[in-house]
């Protein structure tokens, strides 16, 4: 028997952090919060057997990526619409520098922005990221490496729009504020120039 006292606190404790995380992942608040509903909702389907993961916040994440690529996998043209878009509006309560990371995010391959957001903002290990993301761990390594690449270009352009904006070095993010995400600043992954592993469903 499903016990929605119990799931009412899990949601409270976790829907925050998780929107945050998709917002990243998005780069749109809106659609971050209705992914997180629509995942929430499946949770709450399979509370039984949910309840009793040892992680379900990443079950739940993991929905709501799987959600996300359905829905883009249907919606070319809205696909190519969004990465037309320029930086996000502001969002209340996310600094200035978590805006520009996102902005950067969304700039880059989604495979490579979802090992960046899992790894370097959820805090996962790269063994646990490949897990999450069905991958191996080498693949998440190149996957983190040529993403932070291709974000330093994407970040120092965004600086360079700002007044007294300065570029910053690979493999390096300023601290962030925002929802649910503690500030913090990445290091270099060990091993990272291996090359991607192609992983086959």
């Amino acid at each position: 028997m499903r016990d929605a006292r119990v799931f009412d606190d899990f949601y409270a404790g976790h829907v925050r952090r998780l929107t945050s995380q998709m917002y990243a992942m998005t780069g749109s608040l809106a659609e971050a919060e209705d992914l997180v509903q629509e995942a929430f909702a499946r949770a709450w389907q399979n509370w039984e057997k949910v309840s009793g993961y040892a992680d379900p916040e990443a079950w739940v994440r993991s929905v709501a990526c799987r959600i996300r690529v359905s829905v883009w996998r249907k919606a070319a043209n809205r696909l190519t619409a969004h990465r037309r878009h320029g930086i996000p509006d502001e969002v209340p309560g996310v600094s200035p520098d978590y805006v520009a990371i996102v902005a950067a995010l969304r700039r880059i391959p989604y495979e490579q922005r979802r090992a960046i957001v899992l790894h370097h903002l959820v805090g996962l290990s790269v063994e646990e990221t490949a897990r999450e993301t069905e991958v191996a761990p080498g693949t998440v390594k190149a996957r983190l490496s040529r993403g932070r690449q291709s974000m330093a270009q994407h970040l120092s352009d965004i600086a360079g729009d700002r007044p007294g904006g300065a570029a910053r070095p690979p493999g390096l993010r300023p601290a962030v504020s925002a929802p649910g995400i503690a500030p913090a600043v990445a290091t270099d992954i060990p091993g990272s120039a291996d090359q991607e592993v192609h992983h086959h469903d």
